[in-house]
């Protein structure tokens, strides 16, 4: 075998090049093998962090008789979905529209040109679960394939018949504020009242919707749909989903109650997480314990991004596995009640395991005896019940929580992909930059920054257009994702660092989407142009919905919505205006998965609020800066004004207003104006309150 895999850029890619199985990483050579050799192909989508992935290569395509199968028969592909995005989703559509439902593993069985006849998720080896053996689907597919070429080839025609007819994401519409009401509703009858969230089990947390309702609340004073913010983000952070010893949150819970997590951890779900609960954080909804416990869970995914997820020299890792060795299911996170005691003093035992719900018996399936950390009781009701004070009990938990951290930390510790990708890593400097302004924590601005410096140094200029590639070091290239995501970062790095360069760079990044990725269905392609053509590749797709990222096309639109407030003299509220007129007809079916788009369509039929701080004391004028960072307000832009600056780009009124006196800041809302103000107290003052 050629090993063609041992110096792949990708992790996932790596990880199997030992493997008895002949993989092709995906591109023309395999297509062309399976045409001269006539053969099907198994295509085999999954991820580093992926544990079902792992639990299949180690069952199948470790062993080395299922290994001789596929070699005879198959020509085989192995594709890593954070690394082909644009792969991964064609076939995704074609699996749910075969079996219902999708994921990954992603096992396909294609034709010679790259269609599917037959496909799902995980296969263990021999028949359990309710599932099909592996090596009885592999020998009942190869002979159908040699003795019902035209039964199978006909399937896969109907099959991409189907994709190709499917009716597209993308529908035209108008932008209301009736949309929005719309959306609230639909969220409302998904919401769990009890524990928080939307749906049954498994549960996903959707902090898009949060931050949608949040911006309603904001809008509308409506208690209920404050509710449903704060019960779905305190569910959360007292689950075992999020990590109660490190910070961070798990991918996704399987239960309702939020306790027990798919353990591997994401940076996408991470950057989204830490925007929402920096949001909240800064409202002033909450006070007191809620207040307390938002915060608490912003410095949390801080703290363990920094820790874990950070290179020094800039830039974010992309994901955090669930397991280290096969038969493991997040033991690293989980204790049993013996390795508690073990690690805490015989009174910081009973704190903890009141306050987690240590018992003998946990939630682990594989291991009855492992639990996974979750607030069952609060801190007044555990000092009831040991009899201390509340303060004694709260430094009892500070003291047991770094015990069983340090001890946790010597076990062997599940592997960090390096990878540097593009989109995810705009997602989390942009939360790194807003969760500097919340905690007051600079450290976390300058790595940001440094981390948006050294992507768009890897980018590639072409005139004023710039091309984002999808990861530092990877051959890949043209992901819409990528270029909308590092251009919404470099808007908050201009609101951040007040340094007219961000402004130019997203503004170069963006006139090539408008470029190089308008579908001509309407709206924006997922792909500048697709990475070649073998198989699904030719299908154009125009992301809507949330799947789990926030959407493409959603965030694009937001972008251009920003741009057009900054830059109104431009091409930017015109190009606003003709994307949003492609998409909002899907908003209404959208529901959770449309908070992207629905926030767009929210900047387009709300107020904006625009603050301008006017720079002549430099100490004064970043402190008003880092004051209306800090603020929560659903749609503001925010500028560092020289006082001598053209004020072509400002608001009619709000230009009116400057008068040459600095250090000030202005804030307009929609139409009106409020006093300029000289203090960051004032301003505080003015975003919470004015226009509402």
């Amino acid at each position: 075998m050629a090993h063609r895999l041992a110096d792949a850029h990708s992790a996932y890619l790596r990880s199997a090049h030992d493997q008895p199985v002949d993989w092709y990483p995906w591109g023309p050579d395999a297509f062309l093998r399976a045409q001269d050799e006539d053969k099907p192909i198994l295509l085999d989508i999954g991820a580093v962090w992926c544990h079902w992935c792992h639990v299949m290569d180690h069952e199948s395509y470790e062993d080395p008789t299922i290994a001789e199968l596929l070699n005879e028969e198959w020509v085989c592909i192995k594709v890593d979905r954070d690394e082909r995005p644009d792969v991964d989703a064609r076939y995704q559509r074609a699996v749910q529209a075969l079996t219902g439902q999708g994921g990954w593993p992603l096992t396909a069985f294609l034709t010679p040109d790259g269609e599917v006849f037959y496909a799902g998720t995980y296969f263990p080896p021999d028949g359990r679960m309710g599932r099909p053996g592996f090596r009885t689907v592999l020998i009942s597919l190869a002979r159908a394939f040699r003795e019902q070429r035209g039964h199978l080839q006909d399937q896969a025609a109907e099959i991409t018949k189907h994709l190709t007819h499917a009716v597209p994401e993308a529908t035209p519409g108008e932008p209301s504020v009736d949309l929005l009401t719309t959306a609230t509703e639909k969220i409302s009858r998904l919401f769990d009242p009890r524990h928080g969230g939307f749906g049954d089990q498994p549960k996903f947390p959707h902090p898009g919707a949060c931050e949608l309702l949040l911006a309603r609340w904001f809008d509308t004073g409506d208690a209920a749909t404050l509710e449903m913010v704060e019960r779905t983000l305190a569910g959360m952070a007292r689950g075992g989903m999020y990590d109660q010893l490190g910070g961070g949150f798990h991918r996704y819970s399987v239960d309702a109650r939020w306790i027990v997590p798919h353990f591997e951890k994401m940076l996408y779900d991470n950057a989204e997480l830490l925007k929402a609960y920096a949001s909240a954080a800064a409202s002033g909804a909450w006070s007191g314990e809620t207040q307390a416990l938002f915060r608490g869970v912003v410095e949390g995914i801080a703290q363990w991004t920094m820790l874990v997820m950070a290179d020094p020299d800039g830039g974010y890792f992309a994901s955090q596995d669930a397991d280290v060795e096969p038969g493991d299911d997040g033991n690293y996170f989980t204790w049993t009640m013996d390795e508690a005691r073990a690690a805490l003093a015989d009174d910081e035992f009973d704190v903890v395991s009141r306050r987690y719900d240590i018992g003998a018996r946990g939630e682990m399936h594989h291991d009855p005896s492992r639990n996974v950390l979750w607030v069952s009781s609060s801190v007044a009701d555990i000092a009831v019940a040991v009899e201390q004070d509340h303060a004694e009990v709260t430094g009892i938990l500070e003291r047991a929580r770094a015990k069983l951290l340090a001890v946790r930390e010597n076990r062997p510790t599940p592997f960090v992909d390096p990878t540097l990708y593009a989109a995810w890593n705009g997602m989390m400097a942009s939360a790194m930059l807003r969760a500097a302004a919340v905690l007051e924590q600079p450290e976390l601005e300058a790595h940001a920054l440094v981390t948006l410096e050294r992507f768009f140094e890897n980018a590639e200029p072409a005139k004023d257009e710039l091309q984002v590639p999808h990861a530092i070091g990877s051959a890949v290239t043209g992901i819409l994702d990528d270029q909308v995501q590092l251009a919404a970062a470099a808007l908050d790095a201009f609101e951040t660092a007040g340094e007219r360069r961000w402004l130019e760079r997203a503004v170069s990044i963006m006139n090539s989407v408008w470029r190089h990725y308008r579908a001509d269905s309407g709206g924006l392609r997922d792909v500048r142009s697709t990475q070649g053509v073998e198989g699904f590749l030719s299908q154009e797709l125009v992301p809507v919905q949330d799947t789990p990222t926030p959407s493409p096309n959603g965030t694009a639109a937001i972008v251009l919505a920003r741009l057009a407030e900054l830059l109104p003299d431009s091409a930017w509220p015109a190009r606003r205006a003709e994307l949003l007129s492609q998409l909002a007809g899907a908003a209404p079916d959208l529901s959770i998965h449309g908070a992207a788009l629905l926030r767009a369509i929210d900047w387009a039929v709300s107020p904006v609020t625009h603050v301008v701080v006017v720079e002549a004391d430099e100490d004064v004028a970043r402190r008003l800066l880092r004051t209306a960072r800090a603020s929560y307000r659903p749609r503001m832009v925010v500028r560092l004004l020289q006082p001598s600056a053209d004020t072509d780009e400002l608001p009619p009124a709000l230009a009116a207003m400057l008068d040459g006196t600095s250090p000030r800041a202005y804030v307009c809302a929609g139409m009106q104006c409020a006093p300029p103000v000289e203090t960051p107290e004032d301003l505080a003052e003015i975003l919470r309150s004015f226009g509402r």
